[in-house]
């Protein structure tokens, strides 16, 4: 299957971009970052338009600094201080929000490398890429599987990583989510559902604090389907200035089960995250502030997307009382997630 030309890193890298469908989805995949760049999905009324938020070269993703779409890590979410003590020792990360490593930080991310390919097919690619010992300080050899396969109008998302000595690993797509689709407003109007009771929260700087509350009686009670811009009132003036907390999702992870749904009305796109991860990020593109520029010349505004980040919990390096995301030399991580679209 042939691929298309995505452009040119600025060390003379060359990037490719990766049509895939299942006759329902039309989606587009980059080995820069293993992202998943574009998902264009039906309306009530069988009309095609993109979703996710996303730029039609690689030069949008190189200079821009929102993840869209791509995968995140070696360790996605934040980790505080930029460090962590594993064994007795300190590893000393990139700070990259302020004195935080977020998103496994800075130009050696997963994020920001060019990714081998490995198959592709008209409905699956496969990516792989090996960050060395020390990069952005974590320990240990890793190596990186990533997979998109769409089918049965479902983006399915499978990362799978191995290392030769003890390290923290926490995977995850950064993908931000508009089901009006192309032009894009804010996602104000959509209505989200989180299947979880309970949520992790944090300090001044989003940093968890190793506690464990129920949403109940907070504005993240999203257990019942809620318009996105009925709660933002009460969050745009704390710390996350919006949605951006780390929800436990229901059920046992490891097991694949229903972590979010989100439904747009005028279009009726309906989308759920099915997820075998322990914890959700849902973010309403807060920092988004039109600096970043997308596809058609579209500057991104604040609440222009949604993301929906499949993880392990925040900081959970450093937070005994949390599921420790260390991966053991022989050992297996595995993370799958899937997005399912469909129509109200």
């Amino acid at each position: 299957m042939s691929a298309d030309d995505f452009g040119t890193t600025p060390d003379g890298r060359p990037t490719h971009r990766f049509p895939l469908t299942d006759g329902t989805l039309e989606v587009a995949v980059s080995d820069y970052g293993a992202t998943l760049v574009a998902v264009r999905a039906p309306d009530r009324s069988g009309r095609l338009a993109d979703v996710v938020l996303g730029h039609d070269h690689v030069s949008g993703y190189v200079s821009g600094d929102g993840f869209l779409g791509a995968t995140v890590g070696r360790v996605a979410n934040r980790i505080g201080g930029a460090s962590f003590v594993l064994d007795g020792r300190r590893f000393a990360l990139t700070p990259n929000e302020g004195e935080h490593h977020l998103h496994g930080g800075g130009e050696r991310s997963l994020a920001r490398v060019v990714w081998e390919v490995v198959d592709v097919s008209p409905q699956r690619v496969e990516f792989h890429h090996v960050s060395p010992d020390g990069e952005e300080g974590y320990p240990g050899r890793l190596e990186v599987t990533a997979v998109y396969e769409v089918v049965d109008g479902e983006v399915r998302l499978t990362y799978r990583a191995g290392t030769d000595a003890r390290t923290p690993v926490n995977l995850t797509n950064h993908a931000y989510v508009n089901l009006a689709g192309e032009p894009v407003g804010t996602v104000e109007d959509h209505e989200v559902q989180l299947f979880a009771q309970r949520w992790t929260p944090v300090d001044d700087g989003q940093i968890p604090t190793g506690d464990i509350a129920e949403v109940a009686g907070t504005p993240l009670d999203c257990r019942r389907a809620v318009r996105i811009g009925d709660r933002l009132p009460a969050l745009v003036d704390t710390v996350a200035g919006g949605f951006d907390h780390n929800l436990v999702v229901d059920g046992e992870p490891g097991e694949v089960r229903l972590a979010a749904r989100v439904s747009e009305p005028t279009s009726g796109r309906r989308l759920e995250l099915w997820t075998d991860q322990p914890g959700v990020q849902f973010y309403t593109g807060n920092q988004l502030d039109g600096s970043v520029v997308g596809r058609a010349g579209r500057a991104y505004a604040r609440h222009t997307g949604l993301c929906l980040e499949p993880q392990q919990f925040p900081d959970a390096v450093n937070q005994p009382a949390f599921p420790s995301p260390v991966l053991e030399p022989g050992e297996a991580y595995l993370h799958r997630s899937a997005l399912r679209f469909s129509v109200d």
